[in-house]
Order: structure tokens, then C-alpha cells, then sequence
């Protein structure tokens, strides 16, 4: 039997430290992980109790603006530091989670990079958070492999994308580890992990650690991930402004705050991504209470409808002005197989919207399948050409006001097949979850935390808005939700069959306490934290 590492006073570990876990768990890592803890831990804290003083505004019916306070910045001339070599050209980024089989391909996938995900497409089971570690240092190493129980071996090509790694947000903690009796936040122990064990390895071979940074509402969370960038680089002895890190706008309000968001990480920025599925469901949570919002089924939420094109193509220009990356967001679009017309329409549809995107002057754009790369990739060959982004093209001739933020269009149509479509979507995607998995296909379109959140944020909405009505007038209520939600719940049961398990009932359960709770739950992910074992 094995022996458990010893870790320095205040440090515990809840979960099971298998000899290849204790390679990721060393007592030095976790010495690391205590420093960053005790330093920054309060600011977290602080920063998350500000986000609760900021809805709170928002629900006595102050509307966001861009700040006064911080207009020297938006109107000063300043830009992002150099981006290294590896971060130059990003025309087609895959995205998926750390799972050990899904890395190899995404790497071999022909992307420019690959965002390995601890995040919204990861289950934060101990097993998912240590076992992605040890893939992603073995990624980082070029040493990762997977043989499958049929026998099938995974390994990586010669050409691989650049791995980029998504850590937790701010707001999700790690609760098998505790620090002098508080469990640590899983942003700082996914970074932690990440960077001791790679960085040095990554910088002998011309590299470094990159970074997606999720979640943020303000820039004085940005400073945060700053402050925690620099202390790390000076612990373990690298240079400052070695790490990069690229900031999803996926929040109402960090749109308010883009430039800010860049200043603060310009040292280490390497520009920012439109989060769209998390922009769309942080739309709904921060004004879910304003009578005056409400938005149509989740299907009419695309990125040309108003407030959805003016948030993407303030972000460009954002970007662009300070010479950092603009990263589209996702198509959520997955090839189809069995269906040749049903494929067709939905590599047009992917199409599209990388058309749009690399047009607008994006540097790139995300896809969730390996078999999307060639269709994302000839957008951005088309305008690109042999130039590695399109940073220089700048777009003086857009201006995005706070109203065109606001402008919350369309509210309609609600349907009774929108509404089934959210309660099926959110009951399958919370069933997978809680079993394991973090992205999951379903009706032919990439489910993941983001888009479960709007599914349940939409009903929680339409139940208590006078515009939460159904295009046949009925208004939207429990007890049409709990009618609904038991047709579809018994229609899911028929079509598992023997899948259909305990996992499957809780997230029902969890999905209606989402829904009818008087009290709108910030994430899903908090609550189904702990039907994790």
C-alpha cells in the first residue's frame, strides 16, 4: 500500500492520491499552491462579495455603463506586450476537455490551438481535475498516448496545435483540498498545478504556459489574475510577462470593461475571446429580475441579432486598437452523421459563421470537432492569406454605445418547443455531468455547462416576466414547467432505457429546483458539486 505524501503544516488533501497522482500532488506543488492561497485568497473573496453588491444595483433597476473612473485608460495610448511566436497565428482554436483521448486529437486536430478545458466542458470530479493534470503535463512533454479497451492507439502527430489550458473561475472552489482549514478555489489550484509543473520545461523549449481566463465581471478581477501571474513567475524564478493569458468576455458586465480588462493583463494579455453562450446567459442572470427584459427561445439568440453584434464587434475593435488577438467565439454546430442534408445544413451553418467572423477582421475562432478545423480554417485562409492574424486591421468605423449593449432583441417568439427543448437539453446535460462528463452532444449540437445555463436561466426568467408568454398566449408558470418537465422526463426514460440511472433522476430533481427556486442559483455547476462523490 502506498504511502501519502507529507505536506507542510495547514495542508490537506481530501481526496485519493494514487502513485501517478502523487506525481502531480507533490509537497512542493502543494507548497506552492499554499503560498498563492494565503496571498490572494482574500482578494477572491472580496471581489466575489463584489459581484453580489454590483447585482444588487442591478436589480433596483441600475442599468451597467462604461466607467468614468476608468476613461484615462479607455482613452490613453497604450498596447499589449509582444505576443510570442506560438500566439501569433490563432485562425482556428479547438476546444474540449482534459480528457485524455480528446487531447490527442484536438492536438493532431490541424488547429493553430487547442484550449484544454478544467472548466465548463470538464466535470470537476478529483478523478477529471488530477487525471487532466497528468495529461496536460504529458501534452505539454509530447509524450501523451491513449490505447483504447479495443485496442485502437492514440498518439500525437509531428505537428501539433498549441496547447492553451482553461482553469476554473473564480467563483468554483476545490473541495479536497483545504489550506489552514479553507478549501482552496479551484481557478488558483488549476493554474498552480499547471504552471509548477510546466513551466520550466516550456521555457527551455521556447514556450511557456498559456492561459484562458474565464468568467470575469470586471477588470479589478483581471488585476487579480495579474497580481497572481506575476507572484508565480517570481517564486519559481521566470520572467515576468513569460505567462499569456487570453480573457473570455463571457459576462454583460466585463463588456463594459474590455479595455480595462486589457490593461490590466498587458504585460501578460494575449487578447480575448467572445464567450457567447456564457454572454448570453449572463444577460438573462444579471437582468432576470427587470421587467423590461426577456428574451425569445434560445434558438432566435444568434450572434447577429442586436445586442449580440454589438458586443462582438466592440470586442474586435477593442482588441485590434491595442494590438491584441480577437478570438471568435463558438459554433456550437457539430457534424452529424447518418444524414447527409441534416451534415450539410450544419457545416453551412458553422460556415457561416466563421465567414462572418474572419470578415469582421477576427484573428480566429473556436470549433468544438476536429472534423470542423478544415471548415473554420478556410474562413480564415481566405482573408488571411500567408498573415498570421489581422490585427491591423483596425475598425474605426464601429461605435458601440452602452445602449446597443442593452438593446435586448428579439423577445420573441417564446414556443412550447423552445421551452421542452431547455428542460430535455438541461436534464440531459445535468445527467451527463453529474456522471462524469462535461461536453456532451445532443440533438447534433456541443452541450456544455454555458449552454445548459441557458436553458434553466431562460425558464427561471420566462416563469416570472409579464413577457414570459408562448406564442399560443399562455403564459409561461410551474405548473406548465412541472407538466412539461414530466413529459419530456418520461420521454427520456423511453429513449435511455437501462442508461437511464440515479444520475439521470438527481439531475431532474436539480433541474426543477434551478428552475422553481425562489432564489436564482448563480451557477449550476455549484449545487452539482456536491452530488459529485
Amino acid at each position: 500500500m502506498m504511502t501519502r505524501p507529507t505536506y507542510p503544516a495547514g495542508i490537506e488533501i481530501e481526496g485519493s492520491i494514487t502513485p501517478e497522482f502523487a506525481e502531480i500532488l507533490t509537497p512542493e506543488a502543494m507548497e506552492f499552491i499554499s503560498k498563492l492561497h494565503r496571498k490572494f485568497e482574500p482578494r477572491r473573496r472580496e471581489l466575489l462579495q463584489a459581484r453580489i453588491t454590483r447585482q444588487k444595483a442591478l436589480d433596483s433597476g441600475k442599468l451597467p455603463d462604461f466607467l468614468p473612473e476608468t476613461a484615462e485608460i479607455r482613452n490613453g495610448d497604450w498596447k499589449i506586450a509582444p505576443l510570442p511566436k506560438d500566439l501569433l497565428d490563432r485562425r482556428v482554436e479547438i476546444t474540449g476537455p482534459v480528457e485524455r483521448k480528446m487531447m490527442i486529437n484536438a492536438l493532431n486536430s490541424g488547429a493553430k490551438i487547442f484550449m484544454t478545458d478544467f472548466e465548463d466542458a470538464n466535470c470537476p470530479s478529483w478523478e477529471n481535475q488530477i487525471q487532466g493534470q497528468i495529461n496536460v503535463r504529458d501534452a505539454y512533454r509530447k509524450t501523451i498516448s491513449f490505447t483504447s479497451p479495443q485496442g485502437k492507439e492514440y498518439k500525437l502527430n509531428d505537428q501539433i496545435a498549441t496547447l492553451l489550458v482553461r482553469p476554473r473561475g473564480w467563483h468554483l472552489m476545490e473541495k479536497h483540498v483545504k489550506i489552514d482549514g479553507d478549501i482552496v478555489s479551484g481557478a488558483i489550484f488549476d493554474f498552480a498545478l499547471s504552471f509548477y509543473h510546466n513551466i520550466k520545461h516550456l521555457v527551455a523549449n521556447g514556450s511557456a504556459t498559456y492561459y484562458y481566463l474565464p468568467k470575469m465581471e470586471s477588470h479589478l478581477e483581471a488585476r487579480l489574475w495579474n497580481d497572481i501571474f506575476c507572484f508565480a513567475q517570481d517564486e519559481l524564478g521566470i520572467a515576468r510577462g513569460t505567462i499569456k493569458g487570453t480573457v473570455l468576455i463571457e459576462t454583460i458586465l466585463a463588456a463594459f470593461e474590455m479595455e480595462e480588462i486589457l490593461y490590466e493583463l498587458r504585460e501578460h494579455s494575449a487578447g480575448l475571446n467572445a464567450g457567447r453562450w456564457d454572454y448570453i446567459f449572463s444577460c438573462i442572470k444579471k437582468f432576470k429580475t427587470n421587467k423590461d427584459f426577456c428574451l425569445a427561445d434560445r434558438a432566435q439568440i444568434g450572434m447577429t441579432v442586436p445586442f449580440m453584434r454589438a458586443y462582438a464587434l466592440l470586442l474586435l475593435k477593442t482588441c485590434h486598437k491595442r494590438n491584441a488577438p480577437a478570438i471568435g467565439g463558438m459554433s456550437a454546430l457539430i457534424p452529424i452523421k447518418n444524414d447527409e442534408a441534416a451534415n450539410e445544413k450544419a457545416l453551412a451553418g458553422v460556415r457561416a459563421d466563421k465567414d462572418r467572423d474572419a470578415a469582421d477582421g477576427y484573428d480566429g475562432g473556436w470549433v468544438a470537432h476536429p472534423g470542423l478545423v478544415p471548415v473554420a480554417m478556410a474562413a480564415w485562409d481566405a482573408v488571411l492569406g500567408d498573415k498570421p492574424n489581422q490585427i491591423d486591421k483596425q475598425r474605426d468605423d464601429v461605435n458601440v454605445s452602452g445602449a446597443d449593449l442593452l438593446n435586448f432583441q428579439p423577445e420573441t417568439p417564446i414556443t412550447e418547443t423552445g421551452l421542452r427543448m431547455n428542460i430535455n437539453v438541461g436534464i440531459q446535460y445535468l445527467g451527463a455531468w453529474i456522471s462524469g462528463s462535461g461536453a456532451v452532444p445532443i440533438h447534433n449540437l456541443m452541450e456544455d455547462a454555458a449552454t445548459a445555463e441557458i436553458s434553466r436561466a431562460q425558464i427561471w426568467q420566462w416563469i416570472r416576466s409579464p413577457k414570459g408568454v408562448l406564442n399560443d398566449g399562455r403564459k409561461v408558470t410551474h405548473e406548465l414547467f412541472a407538466e412539461l418537465a414530466a413529459d419530456e422526463v418520461a420521454k427520456l426514460r423511453d429513449e435511455y432505457g437501462s442508461k437511464w440511472t440515479k444520475q439521470y433522476e438527481d439531475a431532474a430533481e436539480m433541474f426543477k429546483m434551478l428552475t422553481t427556486s425562489d432564489d436564482f442559483v448563480e451557477f449550476l455547476t455549484l449545487p452539482g458539486y456536491e452530488y459529485l462523490a
